[in-house]
């Protein structure tokens, strides 16, 4: 599940393969871009932004790309055979001399001038993983409505850019508060964005996520051994999403929507 670590790691891959390169095929499988052609140009490099990908080509263009649930960019040598989907799934390939990459099942996929990139990504709150990290101002954000589930506010990117549903579960136990709980109920709120600074800082080096909640329901608690308990929460878009956490160290009121105090 893509979030702000593994488009991290995807914009480093990226830039490594194609930044610095004149690329020599181009070929972007979506209607609307769909005669674009960009070889001939120099990708200038790939920047991750949030849970976005910036790639800068020379001429003043930007290739934007979000994975979301189940896009993905690989990266293949020259004569190595593709892997990653079905051929109907490649919404993009870009190529240099050295390196081909190939995005599958890209559910956004535009090409806009550089100096617009406001129109994409200017929503977005400090990005956890980029030069524009502010503290401060993710803090600001979050306080903004204490009513809001804490779950919910670490997932609306106009927050704090970069935690999707894996690490709003791991913020939370982190912070010994369950992703229901009001942001104004929280004791030290301060100490949630920082344990999402430290969590995520953590993982963008690693080749998989170290995760002590998410995914583990019925198993021990790390921390305490209770049995872990898992339910569903509604995200910022209305998705029901699932969520871990563990009822003693992270002690509550009722999930909502369960008549029973620890959900399921």
């Amino acid at each position: 599940m893509p979030e702000g670590d593994t488009v991290w790691q995807a914009a480093r891959r990226l830039d490594r393969a194609l930044g610095g390169h004149e690329l020599t095929r181009s070929d972007l499988r979506v209607p609307r871009f769909a005669t674009a052609d960009l070889t001939g140009r120099t990708v200038l490099d790939v920047t991750p932004r949030g849970k976005h990908l910036l790639a800068r080509i020379e001429g003043g263009l930007t290739l934007h790309s979000h994975l979301r649930m189940e896009g993905t960019w690989r990266i293949f040598a020259p004569g190595e055979r593709w892997r990653g989907g079905r051929s109907d799934q490649i919404r993009a390939i870009l190529g240099t001399a050295e390196h081909t990459a190939v995005g599958y099942r890209l559910p956004v996929l535009e090409l806009l001038r550089t100096r617009d990139e406001h129109r994409v990504v200017g929503h977005l709150g400090p990005d956890l993983l980029g030069p524009d990290w502010d503290p401060e101002a993710a803090l600001h954000n979050l306080l903004q409505d204490p009513a809001r589930p804490l779950g919910e506010a670490l997932l609306d990117q106009r927050n704090l850019a970069g935690i999707g549903n894996v690490y709003k579960s791991e913020i939370c136990f982190a912070v010994r508060a369950v992703p229901w709980l009001p942001v104004g109920e929280l004791t030290d709120p301060a100490r949630v964005v920082a344990a999402a600074k430290k969590i995520l800082e953590a993982n963008r080096e690693r080749p998989s996520r170290q995760v002590y909640v998410y995914g583990r329901g019925g198993r021990p608690c790390p921390r305490c051994g209770t049995a872990l308990r898992t339910t569903t929460l509604r995200d910022p878009a209305g998705s029901e999403r699932p969520t871990y956490w563990c009822p003693r160290c992270q002690p509550s009121p009722p999930v909502p929507g369960h008549s029973g105090p620890e959900g399921s």
